[in-house]
């Protein structure tokens, strides 16, 4: 009678006493504190990702700018909650670092999430839907508004941050105004630096003094420029 052949692996799992199934998945973590961790790890993974697919999807013209900009305000309030949970927790020591470690090619995700922390609406120039003088009065209130919060002291980044956004927003939705409009370039200068400051963090005040500078100079600049498009008609 021939030899017979020697029974095939097991791969029983480790129940039936033959040790770990191979085809079981190596679990990432042991408790309930970890499993948080990498689940916070993924959804700020995801974040980013998304805002990446958002931006190439605005680009390309395949999403209305009201829609884009609904989304990115999201995106970015939701990132900026999760970056500093993580940062807090100590389970990232910055994002830049998280997304080098991740290998993840998110050019157009860092600028808006890392660099400006506004939607690219915010930046440039946008059909305004409200009527010229309606936007006209909406940017000299919104410069108002930021100057006056200056002079009462508020230096929070988190009170300071929107207020210039607001200005931003405002002052590129006016018709006909240039896009090389003096002051538009340190208006985002500001918004970058206020952008890799924490939400607790404070301006100094030699930044209050600036920024109250820069403001003041683009009010000028702005009712200089109303003045002319007046004498033009």
């Amino acid at each position: 009678m021939a030899a017979s052949e020697p029974p095939p692996p097991s791969y029983t799992s480790a129940a039936n006493g033959g040790g770990a199934s191979l085809t079981e998945f190596p679990k990432l973590y042991a408790d309930t504190r970890q499993r948080r961790k990498y689940e916070d790890l993924a959804d700020f993974f995801a974040i980013v990702k998304v805002t990446e697919h958002l931006e190439r999807a605005y680009i390309k013209s395949a999403i209305s700018q009201d829609e884009y900009t609904k989304a990115c305000k999201k995106l970015i309030s939701q990132f900026k909650t999760s970056e500093l949970a993580l940062l807090n927790g100590k389970t990232i020591t910055n994002t830049a670092a998280f997304m080098n470690e991740f290998q993840m090619d998110c050019p157009l995700a860092t600028e808006r999430l890392l660099n400006t922390g506004v939607p690219a609406t915010t930046l440039h120039s946008t059909q305004a839907t409200a009527p010229a003088g309606a936007v006209i009065a909406e940017t000299t209130q919104v410069l108002i508004t930021c100057m006056d919060a200056l002079k009462l002291e508020q230096r929070a980044v988190d009170d300071i941050h929107p207020l210039v956004s607001d200005v931003m927003s405002s002052i590129t939705k006016v018709p006909n105004l240039p896009k090389d409009f003096e002051g538009l370039d340190k208006l985002k200068e500001w918004l970058e630096t206020l952008n890799k400051m924490r939400a607790t963090d404070e301006i100094d005040d030699d930044q209050a003094r600036q920024l109250t500078f820069d403001l003041d100079m683009i009010y000028g600049a702005f009712h200089r420029w109303l003045q002319q498009q007046q004498q033009g008609h």
